[in-house]
């Protein structure tokens, strides 16, 4: 079939379902003059012309129009427009088919010479609400434009076909020619577009003056939307015209567009019909958008969240009516994550130094997921964006973003979302169902954790699931725990032996909940005794003695030994504790720059890195990028630099081959710069960071981290928050055995922590939840309980750490519980017969 037959036929279907065919006896269920036939309105009846296109649904012989009436097929929605807008004719206007900035200045000189601005309002609605029209509206080279605005030119067949038919009203002129299987578009580059982007906005300061404009411009974009929703839902406009990308470029440049008027109808219709945008649409938007720098994608960012926050506050969402499920709350989120990568685009970028990764061998065999059909819930690999893959750039790849991540967190989302049922979403049902962690940048931290929650449970539960399966096959008892059973005193080595063991002969042993048992003593592992043995393997593998590590006192953070004569297993094992504390939801002790956490996401060091993990070298290496004097005669450098290695002796290392005898110059001291930080953070720690990134990898190489959590995220999961809220934790905490929050020692007992120094405060904290650091969300998301431990006694405090309890005797006075309290806490290790 050629185009203008597909063309005619979907147009007498549209004419057919609202107009009829004009027998009053019809049977026909696809026509308006059959008797049991629901009137459709426009819309509606335009996506069930396409519909009955597609199948050869039947046609009724008469025609629903007169002939006349074919004949005039610019009677559409322009006329419709003129005259929803009730706007009298002062000036005949109708040579004007699109806008241009002189076009408006006259029509705007013309109104105001009249004092009346009807003409303007008619000419707004009318071309406002036209695709078409806007698509030719405001381009460069104006005075040219004209010779070839429109690239949906039809054929000569077209032509003739056009002087006897009516087009297909609500579709409009656009979306009926690229029905007819237009030639691909042609390459372009992504951040040239046809419109004058300056005219625009000069057009929009002038007529946003205007009262009676705003409403004009409000109707014609809810007119306009559901049209271009159908265009992008059942035809491929952009592909066949990527001018179509000027009506959103044109509309989103009204300054107008977060106000009232436009919340409640025109903003959501116009985000779903631009979350329809194909990607590579999306993704021109999107670099257009980065170069139109900060105040641009502030406020396009504004925009977005004010609809998302409106939208969330307006209605009730519960578990059956999910947020997932309102079509105006994901549509925005999907136009907001144009707006975030925009805003990393146009910030400081690094795409290269990426961190090579192992590459897993796949194999062909079957695994039991598969065979249980769980594939998908399990399947390997990390997620990419589609609009992140399109554009080339990762948000880890942001060294700095024009606007600050925290800006893109909605909190009236994180508020509302049901993270559980998200979470299958995200896992299961991904091509029909929203999930807000495919948009983890509105995610607050919080939240996130929460997802990754439940994927670190459901791994459990199914590693446990399988060892049953297995252990019924084989006839072996289960078990189903990863268990450790560990000397207090060769924690290291004990621990060391089994996770080799495990990570050799069965590494999916390393997904099941981690269960540890101390040799010699008493305790049930829920949680408490994890965090302990977790504590002592860090205290014991970071300690300077030992050299796997370097620690500088002024930053107070530990860095790789180049020259540690540890073997690699012992960096293996610190990689699985921090991988294990992440899945078991521990928090640790550790002290790392943050450049570690971008290398285990997958970057490189970079010169920038240095600020905080060597700050030192990065002062000296930053005043020979700024120095303005002779640097070759002043500072005497060459490529060959010195360090010293795990006896204090001096190393000498060439940069480059012979670079003791190459001089660092202004012309080459970037390169001089780039060698020594890449020395420094990679290549001379890269034997230890690589089985470091090894055994992190054995636990999370199947987990979402890598794709939801930023590096200063994943740091915040291992070691939790440094800020200590004790007025949060008085607030949220418990009380049991007959304490109350007005019992006279609870309130002793506040007044004595609130009066202790940071470090006895981290020792109380140490002391009943087994770590020092504050959980994600801070102190008022942990769940301390304080319960009654027996009358006064000279008996001390103990605690469950399991648990985050406290057993507190009811001690006479003030000072007698400070005093019980501090020598508790300060001496207080090992699990014993409380």
């Amino acid at each position: 079939m050629n185009r203008a037959t597909a063309k005619h036929l979907i147009e007498r279907y549209f004419r057919q379902l609202t107009e009829g065919c004009g027998n009053g006896n019809c049977t026909n269920e696809f026509c308006a003059s059959c008797f049991d036939f629901q009137p459709l309105d426009n819309n509606s009846a335009a996506a069930k012309a396409l519909e009955l296109f597609k199948i050869n649904a039947k046609l009724c012989p008469h025609p629903s129009k007169k002939e006349s009436d074919t004949l005039h097929p610019d009677s559409s929605v322009d006329d419709k427009m003129s005259d929803m807008d009730l706007c009298p004719d002062k000036e005949d206007f109708s040579d004007v088919h699109y806008l241009t900035e002189n076009t408006v200045c006259r029509i705007l000189s013309f109104c105001e010479e009249q004092g009346d601005y009807s003409a303007l309002i008619r000419i707004i609605g009318k071309l406002f609400s036209s695709a078409e029209a806007l698509m030719k509206s405001f381009r460069k080279n104006e005075p040219n434009a004209t010779d070839d605005l429109d690239s949906f030119t039809p054929t000569d067949v077209d032509k003739q076909e056009k002087q006897s038919e009516q087009p297909l009203e609500n579709i409009g002129a656009s979306s009926a020619a690229a029905l007819l299987d237009k030639s691909p578009k042609e390459m372009l580059d992504p951040c040239e577009v046809t419109v004058d982007i300056d005219a625009v906005r000069r057009v929009y300061d002038r007529l946003l003056t205007i009262d009676q404009v705003e409403a004009a411009l409000v109707n014609a974009l809810i007119y306009l939307t559901p049209n271009m929703e159908l265009d992008l839902d059942y035809l491929d406009v952009y592909e066949n015209n990527p001018d179509y990308l000027n009506i959103f470029i044109i509309v989103l440049e009204n300054s107008n567009l977060h106000s009232p008027e436009y919340l409640e109808v025109a903003l959501p219709q116009f985000c779903k019909a631009m979350s329809k945008l194909p990607v590579t649409a999306l993704a021109r938007l999107s670099k257009l958008w980065s170069v139109y720098g900060l105040p641009h994608i502030r406020r396009m960012m504004e925009t977005f969240q004010q609809l998302i926050t409106f939208t969330v506050v307006s209605n009730e969402y519960d578990a059956e009516n999910l947020v997932n499920d309102d079509e105006t709350v994901v549509a925005a989120t999907q136009c907001l994550k144009v707006a975030f990568y925009a805003s990393i685009l146009g910030g400081d970028v690094d795409v290269e130094h990426n961190e090579e990764d192992d590459d897993d061998s796949e194999s062909d065999e079957l695994s039991l997921h598969e065979l249980l059909g769980e594939e998908r819930l399990y399947k390997k690999g990390p997620r990419t964006d589609p609009l992140e893959k399109e554009l080339g750039v990762r948000s880890i790849d942001c060294i700095r973003p024009l606007l600050p991540y925290e800006d893109f967190v909605n909190e009236s989302v994180n508020d509302v979302v049901e993270m559980d049922k998200d979470f299958t979403f995200f896992k299961v049902n991904a091509e029909t169902k929203f999930s807000f962690q495919s948009c983890p940048f509105i995610l607050s931290v919080i939240t996130k954790s929460q997802g990754l929650y439940y994927d670190n449970r459901i791994r459990m539960y199914s590693e446990r699931r399988l060892t049953a399966l297995y252990s019924m096959v084989q006839g072996q008892q289960p078990n189903p725990y990863l268990k450790l059973k560990v000397r207090r005193d060769h924690i290291i080595d004990d621990a060391l032996v089994r996770l080799e063991m495990i990570s050799m002969e069965n590494p999916s042993d390393l997904k099941k909940q981690l269960f540890v048992e101390f040799e010699g003593e008493q305790g049930v592992d829920e949680g408490g005794v994890s965090k302990e043995f977790f504590q002592l393997v860090l205290e014991e593998i970071f300690n300077i003695d030992i050299g796997m590590f370097t620690y500088d006192n002024d930053t107070k953070l530990f860095w790789f030994n180049s020259s540690s004569l540890e073997n690699e297993a012992q960096y293996t094992l610190i990689g699985i504790v921090l991988g294990l504390a992440i899945y078991n939801n521990c928090i640790l002790d550790v002290h790392f720059p943050m450049v570690v956490y971008r290398k285990l996401m997958g970057k490189k060091g970079t010169y920038l890195d240095l600020s905080d993990s060597h700050p030192t070298l990065y002062q000296s290496l930053k005043g020979l990028l700024e120095y303005t004097g002779n640097v070759e005669e002043d500072m005497s450098l060459t490529f060959q630099i010195s360090h010293t290695d795990l006896f204090g002796n001096p190393v000498l290392y060439d940069l480059k081959e012979q670079g003791d005898q190459i001089a660092v110059t202004k012309e080459n001291r970037q390169e001089f710069v780039d060698l020594y930080t890449d020395y420094i953070l990679n290549e001379s720690v890269e034997r230890q960071f690589r089985a470091f990134k090894k055994g992190f990898q054995m636990v999370t190489n199947e987990s979402p981290l890598k794709y939801l959590f930023r590096p200063e995220e994943v740091e915040l999961l291992i070691c939790g928050s440094r800020k200590l809220d004790f007025e949060a934790l008085e607030k949220t905490t418990e009380y049991d055995g007959g304490y109350s929050k007005d019992s006279q020692i609870i309130k002793y007992f506040w007044e004595t922590i609130h009066s202790f120094a940071e470090e006895q405060k981290r020792l109380f904290l140490q002391f009943t939840t087994g770590t020092d650091r504050a959980p994600v969300g801070g102190l008022g998301k942990l769940k301390m309980i304080i319960a009654k431990n027996g009358s006064d006694t000279d008996r001390l405090p103990t605690s469950h750490t399991c648990f985050n309890a406290l057993l507190l005797p009811e001690y006479s006075s003030k000072e007698k519980l400070k005093e019980r309290l501090l020598k508790a806490i300060t001496y207080a290790k090992g699990f014993g017969m409380l």
